[in-house]
């Protein structure tokens, strides 16, 4: 085999991988980006390193791929904050960054610093490449330590402030292993008398109830996870993140459980006699701070990462392994249904109660528009196959209790905590699979973080469908300020009219003020051939709802 730069490696490698998608801020390997154009590999420049690596998250969450985010040494820090969320979601991320050389380290040179101790604590794993010849190898290992286990973000720093290093000729170049390129590579199985263990306790469950998180996303588990619970008649609260996993219309779906949900749920798992944990993290959001369960409920956890296995509630048994292939171990293994008829009706009361409650704002068609009406016409007109990506705050808590995926083949992916993650991330999605539908649900403050990708969007093509929920300010914090008018600089934005700021920069737009224009506007929206953006101008009073918890006995 003949010598090859690193660039040319590195462009082989992806294509190989299946990552045919570079988010990146310049300037970083030139080089390396004139090669993977070669190949078929497209560069996708952002205006900041983090919407890049929110890019390359939505990309990989979409479709499982790796994705993959690069910036120049100096872009390093910015970059690394943008990992966050993909740590947090089990998101299989390449960041690569240019760094320093022997000849530059301690030496001040211009904007230059460790990068390994920011990127220790965002990454399973990071490395510099020193020389081009070791591209190979920890290029490989990174890719495999991405996608195995509970996936996450990985770096690599390679030398020179663009990295350079991979200017070098490489001499041996070892075979891919492409199956590393997708989540998940492997799936693992439970032991069998962890699943005895699971299914004996299980039969015993009058009230059991699964809590499924966002595992099942990262494991493509949704199907498994379906089969398991229609087969075993067992209720199912989600995540957000896992939110799509089971459709609203089915009678043992309870909704979104913790601090973004909807009551069914929290009232439901609260009130379970056993709970199976499905690739949750047992988080305080999925948890409302661990009180929805409370710890001590019997409970079961399917993991594929042993670490969580009783991070917060007491288990009768963890089982480790995929939750894909565990499922299926449990559902062998109990071979029918669990569980009383009593607990099902339970749960279709809980779910009719929701509907009554719901049904005030969802049918509203006050102006300004209240989001909960915003949700619900949004839910109404999504096609077939369609991908949400949510932002967090009040975009988050509306979205759990009334954005409701019903529809073959719909999907949500949702912000871990990082406003102004889903624009960004939407386009990385779109990216990754250019004929399903993608919508990003967003907040005015969120949107703000990244409007400049707009401009990305148009420059690419990348035509996603943007509903702002527009109520001109940090309305979540309001009730920190009062009705103060010295204070409300605090939380009140000026009135900007995106839709103006979208025209300007290429896309098509829509200004909706009246419920009756916005079915419309988004059916124009989905058909218009280029980026295209509705500034829904909503309530600014609506408040998400404090979520419900079980009332504290009195002592």
């Amino acid at each position: 085999m003949g010598k090859k730069t690193g660039n040319r490696v590195l462009a082989e490698t992806f294509a190989a991988y299946g990552v045919d998608h570079f988010f990146n801020v310049p300037m970083i390997i030139p080089p390396g980006i004139k090669e993977m154009t070669a190949i078929g590999v497209k560069s996708v420049v952002a205006h900041s390193e983090k919407a890049a690596a929110y890019m390359a998250d939505g990309y990989a969450r979409e479709s499982g791929r790796v994705g993959v985010c690069a910036s120049q040494a100096i872009g390093a820090t910015n970059l690394a904050s943008g990992l966050v969320d993909a740590l947090m979601a089990k998101s299989p991320i390449l960041a690569l960054t240019g760094g320093g050389t022997a000849d530059t380290r301690e030496r001040n040179f211009y904007q230059e610093i460790d990068q390994r101790p920011i990127y220790a604590g965002l990454t399973k794993f990071s490395a510099r490449v020193e020389k081009a010849q070791r591209l190979p190898d920890l290029l490989q290992q990174a890719l495999r330590v991405a996608t195995t286990g509970s996936p996450g973000p990985v770096h690599l720093e390679l030398s020179g402030f663009w990295g350079a290093v991979l200017m070098e000729e490489v001499e041996h170049v070892m075979p891919p292993e492409p199956r590393y390129g997708f989540c998940p590579p492997i799936r693992p199985a439970a032991s069998a008398e962890d699943i005895r263990t699971a299914a004996t306790a299980l039969r015993k469950a009058e009230r059991p109830i699964i809590v499924a998180g966002s595992g099942i996303r990262a494991s493509r588990a949704q199907a498994a996870l379906l089969k398991f619970a229609r087969f075993a008649r067992i209720p199912v609260a989600t995540s957000l993140d896992a939110k799509a996993a089971i459709p609203e219309s089915d009678t043992l779906c309870t909704g979104v459980v913790g601090d973004y949900s909807r009551d069914t749920a929290n009232i439901a798992v609260s009130e379970a006699d056993f709970v199976l944990f499905v690739g949750s993290s047992t988080g305080s959001m999925t948890t409302r701070g661990w009180s929805v369960p409370v710890p001590g409920v019997p409970a079961v956890q399917i993991d594929i990462d042993p670490r969580e296995l009783g991070r917060n509630y007491p288990l009768i048994v963890g089982l480790i392994g995929d939750p894909a292939a565990v499922l299926e171990q449990l559902g062998v293994e109990l071979a029918g249904p669990v569980g009383s008829p009593q607990w099902i009706d339970r749960i279709a009361a809980l779910r009719e109660e929701w509907g009554k409650l719901a049904a005030q704002y969802e049918n509203s068609d006050t102006s300004p528009i209240r989001p909960e009406r915003l949700c619900s016409m949004l839910s109404e007109s999504l096609p077939e196959g369609a991908l949400v990506a949510v932002d967090t705050g009040h975009a988050a808590g509306w979205a759990a209790r009334h954005l409701y995926l019903n529809r073959s083949g719909q999907a949500l992916i949702r912000a871990a905590g990082s406003l102004g993650w889903s624009f960004p991330a939407s386009l990385g999605a779109k990216c990754a699979n250019p004929m399903r539908p993608v919508v990003c649900f967003t907040g005015d403050g969120a949107f703000y973080y990244h409007l400049a990708e707009m401009e990305t969007a148009v420059r690419y093509g990348i035509n996603t469908v943007t509903v702002v929920n527009n109520n001109h300010g940090f309305n979540q914090e309001r009730v920190l300020w009062g009705e103060d008018a010295a204070l409300e600089k605090n939380w009140k934005f000026g009135r900007v009219d995106f839709a103006a700021v979208a025209e300007t920069l290429g896309m098509k737009a829509y200004r909706v003020e009246r419920a009756s224009d916005f079915r419309g506007a988004f059916k124009d929206a989905l058909a218009a051939g280029r980026p295209a953006l509705i500034d829904v101008y909503t309530d600014p009073s609506a408040v998400v709802p404090i979520p419900w918890e079980k009332p504290k006995e009195l002592g």
